[in-house]
Formats: C-alpha cells, structure tokens, sequence
C-alpha cells in the first residue's frame, strides 16, 4: 500500500490567521480584510461560533490535510504577536505551518499574492509576529489594498484604517480571490497555490504590455516582485 503524501514537501499548514483590528469601527476597513478571509473561511469549513482563546477569537476544524486552527486575533493590529505566538506554540505549529491572510498596500487593489516569509515591509501587524514567532518564515496570503489615491487626504496608516471606497462588489472579489487561495493552500499545499493563483490568464500580459506602451510605461500591472 502507497502512503499518501502532502502535495508540497513541507508540512500542512497548522493555524491560519486573519489580521486585524476588533471593534465594529474597523470591521469593513482595508487593515481587516485578512479577518474577514478567515472568517469566510470558518463559515466554509462550518467552524460554527468561535470561542474566546489566544487573545483572539479561536476555533479548530478538520482541514483538508488535517486538524487545522482558524484565529483571528483581538487585540490591535501592533499587538497581533500576543495573539498569534501562544497559539503557535501550543499547537506546536512550525513558523512555516502558519498562515497568514492581511491587507496589502504594496500590491494594487484586487491583487492577491502568496509569500514565502520576508520582511514585514512597514506591516506592524507582521512585525509583531516577526518577534513573536521568532521567525519570518511563516506563510503569507497578501490582499492588495493598494496606496492612497491622490483624493485621500491623508497619510498611509489613514489609508488602511479608512472604509474601502472601491465598490462592493469589487471588495468582494478581492476577498473572495484572497479564500479560493487559502483554500488552495490547505488542500493542495502553499507552493502549488502561488503556482496557481499567481499565473495570468492567458493572454493577459500580451495585453498588459501592449497597454503599457499606448500609456508609455513600463511599470508591471500585477505587483509582482
């Protein structure tokens, strides 16, 4: 008889987290669109009601390759390690068996990457984790919120604490595009989600580059790195 194995060579992932800030006042903001990818995600494993643990909010399910923790921490986004580092250690997930889902704003609105550890690039929430875990190594489902447009006033942390102004139904999209991934990631492995979710439908950067040059720029269209 053949063992079966995970898609990816690395272990499944163990938690994943949705960050944010908690109150209604910051529920519908850019800064908690990883939180509300969780909570959809909890919705569709039928986590039911979550409990009080962790500084967060905490259930546990079976995952498409095991037992698997959802988390959303309530303290403040600064503060997201206090939540994320207790569980990560009584659970006995690796760094590299966390997940991470947040907001974005180096990636245009609607974009939705996966990343493989790095710096927290001005992302307080991940800084925190950074020394909470003791690692960068965890993974990371990223959520294009984009930067200020030049009508905000306003600096950045305004930006991602400010309501989305793009339509409903374009935030829905985006966090819809943020599940399927996480999703992805659980049932096929992290490596085989950025494979898949990072490829441009055919024929997309034929038309990205012949726009770029009407425009007469030769900036990337879909924030890759």
């Amino acid at each position: 008889m053949t063992a079966t194995t995970t898609p990816d060579a690395t272990a499944p992932v163990r938690l994943v987290v949705g960050l944010g800030n908690p109150g209604s006042r910051y529920e519908r903001t850019r800064h908690n669109a990883g939180q509300r990818v969780v909570e959809a995600l909890a919705a569709r494993l039928g986590a039911g009601r979550m409990v009080d643990r962790y500084a967060g909010r905490f259930t546990e399910v079976r995952g498409p390759s095991g037992p698997l923790a959802l988390l959303i921490p309530t303290t403040f986004m600064n503060d997201s390690g206090r939540s994320v580092g207790p569980a990560a250690g009584q659970l006995r997930a690796a760094p590299d068996q966390v997940l991470v889902v947040h907001d974005e704003v180096d990636l245009p609105f609607g974009v939705v990457r996966g990343k493989r550890g790095g710096g927290p690039g001005g992302h307080n929430g991940l800084r925190s984790l950074d020394v909470a875990l003791g690692s960068r190594d965890y993974l990371r489902v990223r959520l294009g919120v984009g930067r200020p447009d030049p009508a905000f006033r306003g600096d950045t942390a305004a930006w991602v604490l400010a309501a989305f102004s793009e339509p409903a139904s374009e935030v829905d999209e985006l966090l819809g595009a943020g599940l399927a991934m996480v999703e992805s990631a659980l049932e096929h492995g992290f490596d085989a989600a950025i494979a898949t979710h990072h490829a441009s439908p055919p024929g997309a950067r034929a038309k990205a580059r012949a726009e770029r040059r009407e425009a007469g720029t030769t900036t990337t269209d879909d924030g890759s790195e």
